[in-house]
């Protein structure tokens, strides 16, 4: 595996809270970013910053629920790059409800983006890792991976499968790294689904992107034959 720094990184999900932040730190830290996201004009906008502080950012429309978009994401960095050496699955929604509230196409969206767009980053990376005997895939799960709340069932339900499907690939593999980070209430735009005032609130007070992203940076600079399966890392103040 490459060393400590430079190691090129796709990032999904890069528009915003936890992607973003992973982008800027690791940008920071010598690595070279592929950000990829739905929003263009933000991704842009921030690769921009992160080469005008010096650092090494390209950027690429991306819908994870896209299998094609997907490995064209993945496929137009490694033309670039040569290789991939990280991937870090962040995309995610999380419009919380009560169930009673058949919220269907909620849903649908959080099963297309949390779980299908977890495999979809799989399936674009893992082939080009498995040729090259070496790769690293960073999987973002949640606390809500590790138990339910109310409204929560469905989130929790994509995100224990996140789990599921990172230590099923772990156990797979022997030249591949598999980490999953499980964030606790982070201030990020997943929260603009949230109807509960009160949950709201709360997620206000709660911690920075850039600890999660730190925690990613820790999983992916540690020596190659160290393989940091998971983090949770939580404000201390979350029950």
């Amino acid at each position: 595996m490459t060393g400590a720094s430079n190691k090129v990184v796709l990032i999904t999900g890069a528009s915003s809270g936890i992607g973003e932040a992973t982008a800027r730190t690791l940008a920071a830290a010598g690595h070279r970013v592929v950000l990829g996201a739905r929003r263009t004009d933000r991704i842009a906008a921030i690769a921009e910053q992160i080469r005008a502080d010096g650092g090494s950012a390209e950027h690429h429309a991306l819908d994870v629920t896209s299998l094609e978009e997907m490995r064209s994401f993945a496929g137009q960095a490694h033309e670039l790059h040569g290789r991939i050496d990280v991937l870090v699955n962040n995309a995610g929604v999380m419009p919380l409800s009560r169930l009673d509230a058949l919220a269907v196409q909620d849903w649908d969206r959080m099963i297309d983006v949390n779980i299908r767009g977890v495999l979809h980053g799989i399936a674009a990376v893992l082939p080009m890792m498995r040729a090259r005997g070496q790769g690293h895939i960073v999987n973002l799960a949640s606390v809500s991976g590790h138990r339910v709340d109310p409204t929560a069932a469905v989130y929790s339900a994509t995100k224990f499968a996140v789990r599921a499907i990172s230590e099923g690939l772990r156990q797979e593999s022997r030249d591949i790294r598999v980490t999953v980070i499980s964030p606790g209430l982070t201030r990020s735009e997943l929260t603009d689904g949230i109807g509960d005032n009160d949950i709201r609130a709360a997620v206000r007070e709660s911690m920075a992107a850039a600890i999660p992203a730190a925690a990613i940076e820790y999983a992916i600079t540690q020596p190659p034959e160290v393989d940091v399966n998971e983090i949770v890392v939580r404000p201390t103040a979350q029950g």
